[in-house]
């Protein structure tokens, strides 16, 4: 090394090499993960999550342990009051939850979401597919009327209106009144599910003033068309607002936001999930192929001159077709 510096020197003085200035060493940042454990920085959330922590060595459930869950049964209605709701809810209340997801799992074959997801299931398609299909049905008209029923009902009770006045209006704007009628059901062909939930409604809850606001107007609008009756949609909607006022678990702010977010067409998404499931397995383990609607019930508005004579050739061919088949 003396004799390398020495060289150096003599080479820098003879003007052979001209130093250069050092270069000002590049800062390296601080480890992150060595900052963030001792404290030095903080990174913001991507996410709130206040319903459920799985950090820990037991998931919690709005703080309860999911040990606790099964130890103390509180079933599934608890489970969706403490996922739901951030709380444990009275057990008539969680009851009642669950009867609200049994009453709505399902209904037959004929109604739009489940004619959606047997069509697509005999397309071939996946349970996820048909699932969802069946989902997209869900709205105002077929079972998605639950919050709007919540809403006009505890908004005609709260503003003082009379049955008769709350029809009046909803007539004079030119609306459906949400919850009200029935395709098949009607007062002298009650729904049973409507009977077993009122009946629970009006033995455990501490109040029912809307519901019994929705029978006063039930009792018009039936005296105008016999199928004009509290369906189960309505039912289930005016239990709800009588059971998020008057539970105790809920401030009246509280329960206004539930009403309001969606909460109660929550219930019969996720209850008439399972009929949907149930639907599509029904299908694959009847091996049932894809499905055509018939011609026959179709009224068809075209320009063809002479209609009956395509669907009587169609269906000489079909019928040929399936005689060639069977030998």
């Amino acid at each position: 090394p003396a004799l390398l510096n020495s060289t150096f020197s003599n080479m820098v003085q003879a003007g052979t090499i001209i130093p250069k200035p050092e270069p000002e060493p590049p800062k390296i940042p601080i480890d992150y993960a060595w900052a963030q454990e001792l404290g030095l920085i903080r990174k913001p959330a991507s996410f709130v999550s206040t319903i459920c922590d799985d950090r820990g060595q037991e998931l919690l459930y709005a703080g309860m342990r999911i040990s606790d869950v099964f130890k103390e049964d509180i079933g599934i209605g608890g489970v969706v009051s403490l996922l739901w709701f951030k709380r444990r809810l009275p057990a008539y209340a969680c009851k009642f939850i669950e009867m609200i997801l049994m009453l709505t799992a399902d209904h037959g074959p004929a109604v739009s979401g489940a004619h959606n997801a047997i069509v697509t299931a005999r397309a071939g398609k996946d349970l996820i597919s048909s699932l969802c299909s069946g989902l997209l049905t869900i709205g105002e008209r077929f079972g998605g009327a639950l919050d709007g029923a919540a809403d006009q009902f505890g908004s005609a009770y709260d503003k003082g209106l009379t049955p008769r006045e709350f029809v009046d209006s909803m007539r004079k704007q030119n609306k459906l009144i949400l919850g009200i009628g029935h395709k098949i059901k009607s007062r002298t062909n009650p729904d049973l599910r409507v009977t077993i939930i009122t009946d629970y409604a009006k033995k455990h809850f501490p109040k029912t003033p809307v519901l019994d606001y929705a029978f006063e107007v039930e009792q018009i609008t039936t005296s105008k068309k016999d199928n004009l009756i509290l369906n189960v949609d309505g039912a289930i909607g005016v239990l709800f607002v009588d059971l998020l006022r008057h539970s105790g678990a809920f401030t009246p702010e509280e329960a206004d936001e539930y009403t309001r977010i969606g909460t109660l067409n929550g219930l019969f998404v996720l209850g008439r999930s399972v009929g949907f499931i149930g639907h599509y397995l029904d299908q694959k383990r009847l091996k049932q192929g894809l499905y055509r609607h018939p011609w026959d019930d179709i009224s068809y508005l075209s320009n063809n001159p002479e209609p009956s004579q395509s669907v009587e050739s169609a269906r000489v061919r079909v019928g040929a077709s399936k005689l060639i088949n069977q030998k």
